[in-house]
């Protein structure tokens, strides 16, 4: 049994101008161990599709999905006490920007601790040593002087360093890492991807990494999942969709790769995701798509082997670059 099943996840929220659908049929599976990475531009519903597992979607969004379920649990119908003994015990998730995820008001030891209060019971000051070991496993060093500090006397390193110690607390089944990289610097970016990984083998969890960056997937996924505009358009292990894309959107994600350009000009994909008010008849892509064809205009894209698309790229197509390349 997977440690995580989600099939044909949709999520629409409520405008003034109707109903927007930020994530459309969505399926996603796990087992302990795995690493997936999910990629696409801004807009493509990677990050509201892991806050619809975690329950953090505002009031205006309606969920819908055939199944999502945790560890033999189904998620669709745990009521909100039930949901709460999972979500940062055994689900955990690392939020984008981690210099605004914690909060200001709080020590790095109160925050931490109150996640164990919560889960395991006790005082928040009887599970200090428990704090220090995980600031000492994130990598910070002389922790027990970090305990007094604040979110804004640490650096961005520091801070992201301090929410996967909060998120790793309660030893979780599943990991969720958004964007985990983003605003630090690329020798910090290697150092917390390096520690995700470490910590993600050490435990046998799941870790989910939601990312717009290439190198980074090459880097750690096993498996690759591309979405774009809400709608899940290949998902292959990180090798095949490397060497051999078979949809038009995620052939153009790997061609504007620096290694790819090779000291010419950069390519990049024309226009943008289509939002609420002008999303296309047809193939959601197809604007965009330099392969397009009249049917693609005029008819949603069908899936066919695991791709979303009227015209999949042929399986041996020459390989646009090679992980190595980019790791």
């Amino acid at each position: 049994m997977a440690l995580l099943e989600i099939t044909n996840l949709t999520v629409e929220f409520a405008t003034a101008h109707g109903s927007l659908k930020a994530v459309d049929q969505v399926s996603l599976s796990l087992d302990a161990g795995d690493i997936v990475a999910i990629v696409g531009e801004s807009g493509s519903g990677k990050s509201v599709a892991m806050l619809a597992l975690m329950g953090l979607l505002p009031w205006t969004a309606t969920i819908t999905a055939d199944q999502m379920s945790f560890d033999g649990k189904d998620l669709l119908t745990m009521n909100a006490k039930q949901r709460r003994a999972i979500i940062g015990k055994d689900i955990s998730m690392i939020f984008q920007e981690p210099m605004t995820s914690l909060n200001p008001c709080f020590s790095v030891e109160y925050q931490i601790s109150e996640v164990l209060a919560q889960h395991f019971g006790g005082s928040r000051g009887s599970h200090k040593n428990k704090v220090i070991e995980l600031l000492e496993k994130v990598g910070i060093p002389a922790p027990e002087t970090r305990l007094k500090a604040y979110p804004h006397q640490l650096s961005g390193g520091m801070s992201q360093r301090v929410m996967i110690a909060m998120m790793i607390a309660c030893e979780p089944k599943l990991l969720i890492a958004d964007e985990p990289t983003t605003a630090l610097d690329v020798t910090i970016q290697a150092q917390i991807l390096e520690l995700l990984v470490e910590l993600q083998q050490a435990n046998s969890m799941a870790l989910v990494l939601i990312t717009h960056d290439m190198a980074v997937v090459a880097e750690t996924a096993d498996r690759v999942v591309v979405q774009y505009a809400g709608q899940q358009v290949e998902q292959r292990p990180v090798t095949e969709l490397f060497n051999n894309p078979r949809h038009p959107y995620t052939q153009a994600l790997l061609s504007a790769l620096p290694e790819y350009a090779k000291g010419k000009t950069l390519n990049a994909i024309p226009g943008v995701v289509p939002g609420q008010l002008d999303r296309p008849v047809g193939c959601l892509f197809s604007p965009r798509c330099e392969h397009a064809k009249d049917l693609c205009h005029s008819q949603p894209a069908p899936r066919s082997e695991g791709v979303l698309c009227h015209y999949p790229l042929p399986i041996n197509t020459t390989a646009v670059i090679q992980t190595e390349a980019v790791s």
